[in-house]
């Protein structure tokens, strides 16, 4: 793609009618009907597979929803650490991820043994991660949170408490403004989100001026001071749905943008761009397709696994999580 600075045209979503399911589209449902399955995605996996999820959301959501399947088998079409998550939550359960090497670059910017060795320096810092982490920085935790709840369980810790946020600076550091609370950032992002810049954004401001835009806390801060409002993919839906607004600009990963179409109708959706391209993709999240979705259904592969002591120290500061955001 050409770069917004060469005047490259915006990716305008407008409203369309759903086409009719593909043979492999089918072919999965049956699959999964066969297998007692249940089938979750992130809101930024590809089209063809939100189409024939059982639920798609964010991580807050995805979370809930592998607490409570009374399937045989998950099937998280997402990155590595959620279906993690979905693991911690549900030892007896079959997890499966179609590519297991979807990872994520917050996760792989927090490693565990680094955190150990912080911990061991400040015994009476409480650890609030991100639930962006791997399954081994968890047990590490003393509670999870998400983009949708960082608030809520923030305010939750006594003030008297030294906080250690990991492992998005970013969100981090728009939850302390947001609390007022001071807390010690772990210097990591997520790749995608650090590309929007408030120049590529001010273009696009300009060609649409009745767009409000609306960006993931996962931003850069001056990107952040720039949108009219912040918050979680979840919480974008909803704004959305209840907005006046015809049109809007979505400051995430471009996947989003596909579930916002089905449950927002009759709206017009801009691609938030970078100053290199029209949208922006992760390679991770798109490494799962619908072959890769079939033949893990096929195979019961890949599976996810963990050691039965992290997976029980990681459990509980997700459980917590899940009560403290009731």
């Amino acid at each position: 793609m050409t770069s917004v600075l060469a005047d490259f045209e915006p990716l305008v979503f407008e409203p369309r009618a759903e086409s009719p399911l593909s043979a492999l589209q089918e072919e999965v449902l049956a699959l999964k009907k066969e297998r007692n399955a249940v089938i979750l995605a992130h809101n930024y996996q590809i089209d063809e597979i939100q189409r024939i999820a059982d639920y798609v959301g964010d991580s807050l959501g995805l979370a809930y929803q592998a607490a409570e399947t009374n399937a045989d088998v998950i099937v998280f079409c997402g990155v590595h650490f959620m279906a993690e998550t979905a693991k911690i939550i549900n030892p007896s359960k079959r997890v499966l991820l179609p590519d297991v090497d979807a990872g994520c670059s917050l996760a792989d910017g927090c490693p565990a043994e680094k955190l150990a060795a912080y911990k061991e320096q400040h015994p009476d810092t409480a650890v609030v991660a991100y639930i962006n982490c791997s399954a081994a920085v968890k047990a590490l935790s003393d509670v999870i949170c998400t983009s949708g709840n960082a608030i809520k369980i923030i305010e939750k810790i006594p003030k008297d408490k030294d906080i250690l946020f990991v492992p998005d600076q970013n969100l981090g550091r728009w939850v302390s403004k947001k609390t007022g609370r001071t807390m010690q950032l772990w210097p990591g992002s997520c790749y995608i989100h650090v590309l929007f810049s408030t120049k590529s954004l001010e273009k696009l401001r300009m060609q649409f001026p009745d767009a409000p835009i609306i960006a993931h806390p996962e931003c850069p801060e001056a990107v952040l001071d720039m949108a009219d409002t912040v918050c979680s993919t979840e919480k974008m839906v909803s704004y959305c749905k209840q907005s006046e607004a015809e049109r809007f600009i979505i400051v995430t990963e471009t996947g989003l943008i596909h579930r916002l179409r089905r449950e927002v109708p009759g709206k017009t959706f801009i691609a938030g761009p970078t100053e290199h391209c029209a949208c922006n993709e992760c390679r991770f999240m798109k490494m799962n397709t619908l072959e890769k979705l079939r033949d893990s259904l096929k195979n019961m592969s890949p599976e996810i696994t963990l050691p039965e002591d992290v997976r029980a120290k990681a459990e509980i500061p997700l459980q917590r999580m899940l009560e403290w955001s009731k």
